[in-house]
């Protein structure tokens, strides 16, 4: 494996630990000694994506974790959570054991779950994908998401816990170190 960092072509593995759709290896590089990871998937049969305007392309993991990541700009929304949602998708499309797979189809997947996963990220995809023409088609669907109750939990954890919480409450103050040799 290449080093990220010098480009020395050897480097030893760290550690190595399963995922659900892969291997994760932990690598230091024997010339830097500089440590990086990679990712190590099955690549299954490949399927072609059949476009709105009937062209046909390519399935691209790495164009829909990008449009992924789009909607959940500036979101409390991790790569972890975005990789496991692609993830799904692909283990979904896999599953249909189709050749050719609608695009229509795979967006319908993504929103399923980005409405689970951040609702802000939802609109935003929702509104490239659905093509909204006018800010009515786009309240109906504010409206519709707000009927629906939330059933993700906020995937920011809370600075503060919220039990025992104290204004008042203060951390204790270390004592400040004496200087060598200074008098009192």
């Amino acid at each position: 494996m290449k080093c990220p960092y010098c480009g020395f072509q050897d480097s030893k593995v760290v550690d190595s630990r399963g995922m659900s759709e892969g291997v994760r290896r932990r690598r230091q590089c024997l010339h830097c000694h500089s440590r990086f990871t990679t990712y190590e998937r099955v690549q299954s049969s490949t399927f072609q994506v059949i476009k709105k305007d009937g062209r046909r392309e390519e399935y691209s993991r790495d164009k829909l974790g990008t449009g992924i990541r789009k909607a959940c700009t500036k979101l409390p929304v991790s790569n972890d959570d975005i990789e496991r949602l692609v993830d799904g998708v692909e283990a979904a499309l896999h599953h249909l054991g189709k050749i050719e797979v609608p695009s229509s189809t795979i967006g319908e997947l993504v929103m399923k779950r980005l409405k689970e996963l951040d609702r802000i990220a939802y609109m935003r995809f929702a509104s490239v994908y659905r093509e909204f023409t006018d800010v009515d088609a786009f309240r109906q669907e504010i409206d519709a998401l707000a009927k629906a109750p939330e059933k993700a939990v906020s995937a920011q954890l809370p600075l503060i816990p919220q039990e025992g919480f104290s204004a008042s409450a203060r951390p204790a103050r270390r004592p400040r170190r004496r200087k060598l040799g200074a008098r009192r």
